[in-house]
């Protein structure tokens, strides 16, 4: 089974909000509600869960995050991938993500290859908005932040 690690970061901004980015690359290119995700990445066996959630946040935003984390109920995605989670309260200037990059062969079976950032953009959402931008299955991570806030 594939395995992802990834940070629900949130602050609390007239109300909660949650930090969501969203996928770079042709396939996403036109895909808006349910294509935005928490930032996350796969990770091996020897690499601990939690470190592996903050490399990629570094990856994938340029920023660093630190705790207090709280672990969420680790969800399964679609496609079989375990996704293990923490919430972590913070702020960062959506608009100033710099997101490592991937090459494909683009478009397919052309022999071209093309760079593409993994990450093309990030955003504030409510969870209200959060919960129709995400990927369907993660949307349980928003559930889950909710209630723990709550208490």
């Amino acid at each position: 089974m594939i395995k992802s690690a990834g940070i629900l970061l949130y602050r609390q901004h007239a109300g909660t909000e949650v930090f969501l980015v969203h996928p770079g690359g042709p396939f996403f290119a036109r895909k808006d509600a349910g294509s935005w995700t928490i930032p996350k990445g796969e990770y091996t066996a020897d690499e601990e869960a939690l470190a592996a959630a903050c490399r990629e946040f570094m990856e994938e935003t340029g920023q660093a995050i630190k705790g207090p984390f709280i672990a969420l109920t680790p969800v399964q995605q679609k496609g079989g991938k375990l996704v293990t989670a923490w919430a972590v309260e913070g702020d960062i200037n959506a608009d100033h993500i710099v997101s490592n990059s991937f090459e494909l062969t683009w478009p397919p079976n052309s022999g071209k290859k093309k760079t593409f950032p993994e990450i093309d953009r990030a955003a504030w959402f409510t969870l209200a908005e959060a919960r129709q931008k995400i990927n369907e299955r993660q949307a349980a991570l928003l559930v889950e932040l909710e209630k723990l806030l709550q208490h």
